[in-house]
């Protein structure tokens, strides 16, 4: 298997982000596959396209880092029943200008999660909805962890063995998509 570039997108702003913490976690599991590089969307104005005909410096960074990944690690945390407002920026900002979409063609998985029992069940599906629309190949399988203060210790590591066996089969299936994927997978095919 190739080693991959991984743009990770935490769908919070908030300093002590329990999905921060699992996404870190997520490529902390994915090391012997993954360049993970940390995405920031919390700098990025509120999408306006009157911004578009000179984008602001995290808007061009933003959209450098998407170019530059061969997958996408959306982790988010779900806003009343539905996508963080920041990430929906997120995504919106990386499917501007028109006709300068930085996010198809890419290949996504998507978790998140949540003290409730349903994890962010509905935001992933929003999630799921809204990058399908712009081309994004989103992976299949779904990963709604219910957050625990102990799940994810000092060190990054996830804490609960069948829990971190879960997200390894998470972290392994969309590395074997993205292995399909690839531009050599598709050259000897």
């Amino acid at each position: 298997m190739a080693r991959f570039k991984i743009a990770l997108i935490v769908g919070s702003n908030r300093r002590e982000s329990v999905n921060r913490k699992l996404g870190l976690a997520l490529a902390r599991l994915g090391a012997s596959q993954f360049d993970v590089t940390l995405t920031r969307i919390d700098d990025l104005p509120m999408y306006n396209q009157d911004l578009e005909a000179e984008l602001p410096d995290s808007v061009v960074r933003f959209k450098a880092e998407l170019a530059a990944a061969d997958g996408i690690l959306i982790v988010t945390p779900e806003h009343n029943r539905s996508v963080p407002a920041v990430l929906k920026n997120a995504i919106d900002w990386g499917a501007r200008p028109w006709g300068k979409n930085s996010w198809a063609g890419k290949a996504a998985a998507i978790t998140g999660t949540s003290p409730g029992a349903i994890g962010t069940a509905v935001a992933q599906q929003h999630v799921r909805q809204v990058l399908g629309v712009l081309g994004v190949l989103v992976m299949g399988g779904e990963a709604y962890i219910t957050f625990k203060p102990e799940l994810v210790d000092e060190a990054g590591n996830v804490t609960d063995e069948s829990t971190r066996a879960f997200l390894r089969s998470f972290i392994d299936q969309f590395s074997a998509l993205l292995d399909r994927l690839s531009p050599a997978q598709q050259a000897a095919a």
